[in-house]
């Protein structure tokens, strides 16, 4: 039944734009998440593909080594081993530049890949691109996919300093439901 709701939910948005351009529909749980191909902080290439059979959380964010997202970064950090624990990792993505996420990875200590989405595509994508005083940045969402490749859990507002324990709990749960 949620095969023919999604395929029911795309062709209403095809047939209300007229098919002339696909504008980004608003992802829901079940979605399969969309694809990418970015560069990380050593400029290595990652795709989303390459992390099947494991839960990938997603997490965009603003801009390097402004204090919400350092903190939301420190965090991860600190809880990498509980994540990995758990069959997960964590991809951190925002439009600053490759060599921008070294130095933030460096600074911080961050054991996990930053990806650079300089174009903001990635984030178009996902529904998190958003404008902040007249810059293009992405916005602060993160979005647990599910070793299928399907969005299990989508956060469109995050507090930063309890992000991490609560994408946990989230993975912890989805995966008991999963077995």
């Amino acid at each position: 039944m949620q095969i023919v709701t999604r395929i029911l939910r795309a062709l209403s948005i095809a047939l209300l734009i007229g098919g002339s351009s696909m504008a980004a529909a608003e992802l829901a749980v079940g979605d399969a998440a969309p694809a990418f191909n970015l560069a990380d902080q050593n400029n290595q290439m990652h795709a989303l593909a390459d992390y099947q059979g494991k839960w990938v959380v997603v997490y965009f964010y603003p801009k390097d080594e402004t204090p919400g997202c350092t903190e939301e970064a420190c965090r991860f950090r600190d809880d990498i081993a509980v994540v990995r624990s758990l069959g997960g990792v964590v991809l951190g993505i925002s439009l600053d530049s490759v060599e921008s996420h070294a130095a933030f990875a460096e600074h911080h200590k961050l054991p996990f890949t930053l990806l650079s989405d300089a174009d903001g595509a990635v984030a178009q994508a996902y529904g998190s691109k958003a404008e902040f005083r007249g810059m293009t940045i992405a916005a602060r969402h993160t979005f647990i996919v599910d070793p299928h490749g399907n969005i299990a859990k989508i956060y469109r507002e995050v507090t930063p300093s309890d992000h991490s324990a609560e994408v946990i709990e989230d993975i912890r749960a989805l995966a008991a439901n999963m077995h």
